[in-house]
């Protein structure tokens, strides 16, 4: 129960941190964070619960990565769902007190978005669903062998959670014009169910990418890892 419980709170701070930056700092008037604040806040959720909880859970804090954890040979089935359980829950939780928070503003309106994932008309940048498909397949997929890589055993110990939180920043300044940037279900999902309505409806992509580029980066890691160990 205390690793769910970890991926739960872990889950809760990427969301309430890296939406939060969106919602409520992104287009704060003349002093807005913008789009690099943003990729920053989700690096740095990521990298600082790595290290608060990492040691207790594994620090996934996203289905796609339990998934591609699982695939690629680093983590229990009989633990996969429940930790997507608990994350989309922690995702649901922070976008509730988001909302709370975003709510004390007269001029909030969370039909605008409420930093949801989107294509086409809902992109930021009005990229067609093919782009949001291709770009959140490759980038997760990416994510996954940096995630495998800096974790494996050979690998410098200690600094997992800098390279995986420096990535998650990298990722979110690539994407963020095309689709607001997932590599996240739980993440997604979260911020859809108070956006109310389109965010809903596109919801389906932004579990179905993540968890193919999940699944293609653990494979590519493990065949190009060599851990048959000659």
């Amino acid at each position: 129960m205390k690793k769910y419980l970890a991926e739960c709170f872990g889950t809760f701070w990427l969301v309430f941190g890296g939406c939060g930056s969106a919602v409520l700092a992104a287009a704060y008037p003349e002093l807005g964070i913008g789009f690099v604040g943003v990729s920053l806040a989700f690096g740095l959720t990521v990298l600082t619960m790595a290290y608060a909880v990492g040691h207790i859970s594994g620090g996934h804090f996203n289905p796609a990565v339990s998934i591609g954890l699982f695939v690629g040979g680093r983590f229990s089935g009989k633990d996969l769902v429940p930790y997507i359980i608990a994350q989309v829950v922690g995702a649901i939780l922070a976008a509730a007190v988001l909302y709370v928070i975003a709510s004390g503003n007269d001029i909030f309106d969370a039909t605008a978005g409420f930093a949801s994932n989107g294509y086409a008309k809902h992109s930021p940048g009005g990229y067609s669903m093919l782009s949001a498909l291709v770009i959140e397949i490759v980038l997760t997929a990416f994510f996954l062998i940096i995630i495998l890589g800096s974790t494996d055993q050979r690998a410098p110990s200690g600094f997992a959670p800098i390279a995986i939180g420096l990535a998650l920043t990298l990722i979110h300044l690539i994407s963020i014009p095309v689709t607001n940037t997932s590599v996240n279900p739980a993440r997604s999902t979260g911020v859809a169910l108070f956006q109310g309505s389109w965010a809903i409806e596109q919801l389906w992509l932004f579990w179905v990418a993540p968890i193919i580029g999940a699944i293609i980066g653990a494979l590519a890691y493990k065949f190009i890892s060599c851990e048959c160990k000659k």
